[in-house]
């Protein structure tokens, strides 16, 4: 088991790392909108490129933030049936590692694979913003698409991997309550 946490957490401080770097590109947002709106109704001074810088960088943030936002327990489900007083963990672990396995990295593998010839094509023809004043080299925020469902679906093999050690009775190391079953439910 010792390696198989330390798998895990390796995956989590990539998901951590992810997380951390995605809050900056928040902040920097923010930023570029303010500045761009007191341009805009201060000045009625525009720019094309800053408003899809605005857009590239929020395709950014979620693509980013998505295996940091999973490992925090902060995506939006429903859970009618996984919160009754009748789930205990083993019974979550197994809804969480079937749902991993049977829809999560599916959907990951399919995104990732689909997107990479989108990325090609974009990248072998310098592909960049058709608007007059836009932003170049949209092969590279085309390029996030892969690398961000590339980190979900690394985070969604370490959850997977957590719902293994306490099916195997073995998750003294990183228990679950600190983990695996944390944040709020919707």
């Amino acid at each position: 088991m010792p390696l198989l946490n330390r798998l895990i957490s390796r995956i989590e401080v990539i998901s951590e790392w992810s997380g951390r770097a995605t809050a900056w590109l928040v902040l920097g947002m923010v930023l570029i909108i303010g500045f761009d709106v007191t341009m805009r109704y201060l000045f009625q001074a525009g720019s094309v490129g800053l408003q899809e810088l605005e857009w590239h960088l929020f395709a950014l943030i979620f693509l980013f933030g998505a295996g940091y936002t999973f490992k925090h327990n902060g995506h939006v489900r429903v859970d009618i049936f996984y919160h009754s007083r009748h789930m205990d963990d083993r019974r979550r672990a197994w809804v969480d590692l079937l749902g991993g396995l049977f829809f999560l990295l599916p959907f990951c593998l399919l995104i990732i694979i689909s997107s990479l010839p989108f990325v090609t094509s974009s990248f072998a023809i310098g592909e960049g913003s058709p608007d007059p004043g836009g932003l170049p080299y949209r092969f590279l925020l085309k390029a996030a698409i892969p690398v961000g469902f590339a980190l979900l679906l690394l985070q969604g093999l370490a959850h997977m991997l957590r719902s293994v050690q306490i099916l195997w009775g073995n998750n003294e190391i990183n228990p679950p309550s600190q983990t695996h079953h944390k944040g709020t439910q919707n």
